[in-house]
């Protein structure tokens, strides 16, 4: 008789059922996939194998985080337990055709989000003081009269005005479960039928960005898709990580990596941090101090300006203020970019290499080298991530950024972009309908917590106040659905404690979620959310390319202990509030989805039966135009296809951005401009406060998790650990080895954490990856690494958004 090993009998088994290598059972991956176990670690832990006699069923479900991107998990049930996880098997390889959008590792772990042991089991009514996480067991009927009976209490008292929507985006990828943005989730449509709330604008992945290229492209700024790399013959990426942010099939890394194979384009990697993207696939890697991509686009400016490599003829025709004949009418003479760049304007400073490079940390050298590519490839995929503009001055950053394809004339075309993250083709299928918000009122989504502590303080020209001058009430009660941003998401967490603590300030808080996170220990009801496997539901919004696609998220297992849908929960609250039949018309959540599809089928002819698709989990269609190029029939036709901005054109110098600059309350310190030009922001690498606080410190999407998300399953922790990254020089000035636990701290708070001593990170820079869960010992000193412990609640100047990239701490050993 002949033993087999471990691994031998893994691979019967995967032989049996006919399984490839790298697949996932679980949540853990198959030998020959970049994450192996043992078989015997594997089979305890999940149990793969189905007993003898019962029946295995595979239902369709989806990992709809907030990741970019949205993938298929086909669920292997057997006696109403998921036992692992696959993810899709319809298509091909060929970013071409209808190519499998294969899940990463961490939606391969979602059994172990569903049976996590931080899992919301019930109702719960808080009896400790908010943060404290102590609360009793209540019925459903006790937690919806305690939440109705105050909602109607608070609007009596104060208006619709005081409840507020917070930001969550932990289901972003749902229709009927949709958590983002709020004032398109179901608790936004329960407040409208009882006449509204307090909205907010912008968002803490893109506040900076929007708000600064909506002013040079007018609206959302778009970008060409992934998949138009294949056209490129140059690729620079400007603090754009797909490696980590946007890794699995759905994904851009995997059309970034096939259309450079076709295309052979050259990529360049702007980043304070050596990032997954690179890992050996990059020709070069270029460190740059944080905040300061504006003076290196600022620079290369200069020498595609003097070295007469600018694209004039474009300038010309579709853009506004380059020089002095394309100044918009009332504009002041020599108010235009060239002469900013070149040294004619009002602050009399040639923008030359030279300039640049203390700034930087780029030999002049090289700045001159790189400008000179970028001026005589073209075309040019020129690209920035979202971590450039998350800083002090991150608006006039991504306004920088995009001069560069703007300059050369790679707007418009394929193989170029527009300086903005890139774009995706997308179907247009219905989304859940959630009615009007009487309230016109709105703030930024990063000051409500200036709005609990001095929200009739708050105007439109000091705070960004929208929809009126000043707000008339503070806020008064929370929503929290889905989303951290409570407490571990949002910046200086020591701050936004101590507001929450007053309960005299803000009087409700109602967390619905699946687990304990640090933002549920805050609320006063807590309500237990169903996961994306224990619902029906489509699955929206990947940012994928040449090709979009719905998931037929399925109901995998039924609701585990006294967990309830959302649609269940907010159906419940209208009746009480006397709305039931404005707001569920009728229809139950299988109803609304069906309707929802009804709509979808006629705008989308190829989208099968509601059964066919619900058999065969994945719609997938191919763009029609091979590829998405942004703003294609502006640079065909900029008569009849005019941008959205005042002019129609291209704004390199913004009359809007003139008028806001004269007119509102800026802080010391803090820049708005009608052109892109260089200012360094609050707590810069050159700020005094360096002096006691030497180092930057910066965040990075951490591929463990999506933003918090995951942030508690175990094999993910344990593959990839939470660490801050230190360079070996600034590691051996503090007698820090790879592996020692340090104290980061500033003004704000303390942090404790592991450190990775690594050369991957510029001198000068610590970075830490967000996401991870806030953990305060009893002198609310976190133990596990959450960066938010640090960052600072003073909102950039022109978005009011977050700056979290922006801290300046030290760094010891313990």
């Amino acid at each position: 008789m002949s033993h087999k090993t471990p691994d031998a009998l893994l691979e019967a088994e995967v032989s049996r059922r006919g399984l490839m290598k790298g697949t996932a059972i679980g949540g853990l991956a198959l030998a020959g996939s970049a994450f192996s176990l043992p078989f015997s670690r594997l089979v305890c832990a999940a149990d793969v194998i189905a007993p003898a006699g019962s029946q295995e069923k595979v239902i369709w479900s989806a990992c709809t985080v907030n990741c970019g991107s949205r993938c298929p998990l086909r669920m292997h049930v057997v006696n109403g337990e998921i036992r692992y996880v696959e993810t899709d098997n319809t298509g091909n390889d060929d970013y071409d055709g209808l190519h499998q959008v294969r899940a990463c590792l961490r939606g391969r772990s979602m059994r172990r989000r569903v049976y996590n042991p931080d899992r919301l089991k019930y109702p719960m009514k808080r009896v400790g003081k908010r943060g404290e996480g102590k609360f009793k067991r209540i019925s459903w009927d006790e937690a919806y009269d305690i939440i109705a009976s105050n909602t109607q209490r608070l609007i009596k008292d104060y208006g619709n005005e005081s409840i507020y929507l917070n930001y969550g985006t932990g289901t972003l990828g749902g229709t009927m479960t949709r958590s983002w943005p709020p004032g398109k989730t179901l608790i936004a449509r329960l407040m409208n039928c009882v006449g509204g709330y307090l909205n907010h604008y912008g968002d803490y992945s893109t506040a900076q960005i929007a708000a600064g290229l909506n002013y040079t492209y007018g609206g959302w700024a778009d970008g060409n898709s992934p998949s138009d790399i294949e056209n490129s013959k140059l690729v620079v990426l400007f603090g754009n990580n797909p490696g980590e942010t946007r890794m699995s099939g759905g994904g851009v890394t995997y059309y970034v990596e096939q259309a450079r194979q076709k295309s052979n384009a050259r990529m360049i990697i702007i980043d304070p941090r050596y990032n997954d993207t690179g890992a050996g696939r990059e020709d070069e890697w270029i460190p740059v101090r944080p905040g300061t991509d504006g003076a290196l686009a600022t620079a290369i400016a200069w020498v595609l300006i003097t070295e007469n490599l600018v694209d004039q003829a474009f300038l010309d025709k579709y853009c506004v203020g380059y020089d002095e004949k394309t100044l918009p009418p009332g504009a002041p003479a020599n108010s235009h970019y060239k002469a900013y760049i070149l040294g004619q304007g009002n602050d009399g400073v040639a923008k030359t290499p030279d300039w640049a490079a203390p700034i930087t940390g780029i030999p002049a050298s090289r700045i001159i080298q790189l400008a000179r590519e970028i001026g005589s490839v073209k075309p040019a995929f020129i690209s920035q991530g979202w971590g450039p503009q998350r800083h002090s001055n991150g608006e006039l950053v991504s306004r920088a950024i995009a001069m560069l394809p703007i300059l050369t004339g790679n707007v418009g075309i394929s193989g170029g972009n527009s300086g903005a993250r890139e774009g995706s083709y997308e179907v247009p299928f219905e989304r859940m309908p959630t009615l009007d918000n009487p309230v016109q009122t709105s703030i930024s989504m990063f000051m409500w917590t200036d709005a609990i502590e001095r929200g009739p303080e708050m105007t439109a020209i000091r705070d960004g106040v929208r929809g009126k001058d000043k707000l008339d009430v503070p806020i008064k009660m929370i929503w929290n659905y889905a989303g951290n941003c409570l407490v571990n998401q949002h910046s200086q967490i020591n701050r936004t404690h101590e507001i929450l603590q007053d309960e005299k300030k803000c009087e409700m808080i109602v967390v619905i979620d699946c687990h304990m996170t640090a933002s549920a220990k805050y609320a006063d009801i807590l309500l237990p959310d169903c996961t994306a496997s224990e619902q029906m539901d489509f699955a929206l919004d990947a940012s994928c390319g040449n090709m979009s696609y719905v998931i037929f998220n399925d109901q995998v297992i039924k609701p585990r202990f006294e967990c309830k849908t959302i649609y269940e929960m907010t159906s419940a609250l209208a009746k009480r509030l006397g709305v039931e039949e404005k707001f569920t018309e009728g229809r139950t959540q299988e109803e609304w989805m069906r309707h929802l599809h009804e709509l979808s089928r006629k705008a989308i002819p190829d989208l099968p039966s509601f059964e066919t698709f619900r058999e065969q989990g994945i719609f997938k269609q191919r763009d029609p135009e091979g590829h998405h190029v942004a703003y294609k029939a502006f640079r065909e036709n900029p008569v009849a296809n005019p941008l959205t901005t005042p002019s129609g054109k291209i704004e390199i110098y913004s009359a809007q951005l003139a008028e806001i600059a004269a007119t509102w309350q800026l802080d010391k310190g803090d820049v708005v401009d009608p052109l892109p030009v260089y200012s360094a922001g609050f707590e810069n690498y050159d700020d005094p406060l360096a002096k006691q606080w030497p180092l930057q410190l910066t965040g990075f999407h951490y591929k463990a998790r999506t933003h918090s998300t995951y942030g508690n399953v175990d094999v993910l922790k344990a593959a990839c650990r939470q660490e801050m990254w230190i360079n070996p020089r600034d590691a051996q000035a503090r007698g820090i080895a790879n592996g020692d636990r340090v104290r980061i701290f500033n003004g704000r708070g303390e942090v404790h954490i592991e450190a990775k001593v690594t050369p991957r990170i510029l001198p000068g820079v610590v970075a830490l990856g967000e996401g991870a869960w806030y953990s305060p010992d009893s002198q609310r000193v976190d133990q596990a690494g959450s960066i938010n412990v640090l960052t600072t609640q003073r909102p950039s100047p022109l978005a009011k958004g977050n700056p979290s990239h922006t801290n300046l701490v030290q760094v010891e050993k313990l």
